[in-house]
C-alpha cells in the first residue's frame, strides 16, 4: 500500500498509550522508507492528540463505506 504526504487514513488497532481507537483518523504528515509513516490523530477542534510513527500496517486507506463518527477522549 502506497500513502502519500496529508493522506487521511484509519487507525487498523488500538493504540492505549495514546488514547487512540482502531477506527480513528489521522493525517500522514511523514514519510519513512521503507515501511514508516509518521501520522497525526487530532481532536474534532483541531487540538493534536497524539503523533506517532506507525507502520504501514498500523494503518488502512479510507474506504467509500467508512462512516465518521466522534467520540471522547481521555
Amino acid at each position: 500500500m502506497t500513502f502519500k504526504t496529508l493522506d487521511t487514513v484509519v487507525l487498523a488497532r488500538d493504540l492505549d498509550a495514546h488514547g487512540l481507537q482502531e477506527g480513528d483518523l489521522g493525517t500522514v504528515v511523514e514519510i519513512y522508507k521503507p515501511d514508516g509513516l509518521e501520522v497525526e490523530f487530532v481532536t474534532a477542534s483541531g487540538k493534536s492528540q497524539a503523533l506517532v510513527t506507525l507502520n504501514v500496517s498500523d494503518v488502512r486507506q479510507v474506504q467509500d463505506n467508512d462512516l465518521v463518527a466522534v467520540r471522547s477522549v481521555a
